[in-house]
């Protein structure tokens, strides 16, 4: 049974850690103020861990790295990169722009034309193998989405390590995804662009439950 780490305390965080819980992961959450996990810790019945980021980076057999964008790099580094070499890392992050709102439902990024908050993050710590996964729906559908007539979505993904994009695609099957790979690193920012896809109607309706679905001949 592998160990999941998992850097961050938010809802993608949470709902991360309970979905690999439910399927017999051994989980640790790591936050600078571990606090603020005590909650989360209490509803998970004790077997929740939780620690630092360094604590997490150590624990876990694979990493998810779900915090937000802006805090990514900062991050990782207080989880230090002796912890992270070689493992694993699903990257959950998107490169949003908090300093002004969303401009007619879509959302703004601080990452420029033709590069990718994942490929920054990949060069930083190249030792490390990164996924993108999970960025391109809402925490609420992350862990066995239900959707009528049984469809499975679609989750893209993509980084530079085969047999990373292997554990990434067995991890997703567990939590009800179909897994497109989408290719290397630099395909990153195309998936990354799904985030602002997937919000617009939510922002713009208020719709926020659904998944993008890839149909093929």
């Amino acid at each position: 049974m592998k160990k999941i780490g998992i850097l961050g305390s938010g809802s993608v965080a949470k709902t991360l850690g309970n979905g690999f819980l439910k399927h017999g992961y051994k989980v640790m959450l790591g936050s600078r103020e571990v606090s603020k996990l005590a909650a989360w810790q209490e509803q998970s019945g004790g077997k929740g861990k939780v620690g630092s980021f360094a604590d997490a980076a150590k624990f876990g057999d694979v990493l998810v790295l779900a915090v937000k964008g802006k805090h990514a790099k900062d991050v990782l580094k207080l989880a230090g990169s002796r912890r992270i070499k070689d493992k694993v890392v699903l990257d959950a992050t998107n490169p949003i722009d908090e300093s002004e709102g969303p401009k007619n439902g879509a959302l703004r990024f601080f990452t420029k034309a033709n590069t990718s908050l994942m490929e920054q993050l990949q060069k930083a710590l190249p030792n490390a193998r990164f996924v993108k996964a999970f960025n391109s729906v809402g925490a609420g559908l992350m862990v066995n989405p239900q959707f009528p007539e049984g469809d499975k979505p679609t989750m893209f993904i993509c980084g530079n390590d085969a047999d990373a994009k292997a554990t990434a695609t067995a991890i997703l099957e567990q939590f009800g995804w179909e897994t497109e790979d989408a290719g290397m690193a630099e395909s990153a920012g195309c998936i990354e662009q799904l985030c602002i896809l997937w919000c617009a109607p939510g922002f713009l309706r208020n719709q926020w439950t659904h998944a993008f679905k890839l149909l093929k001949m």
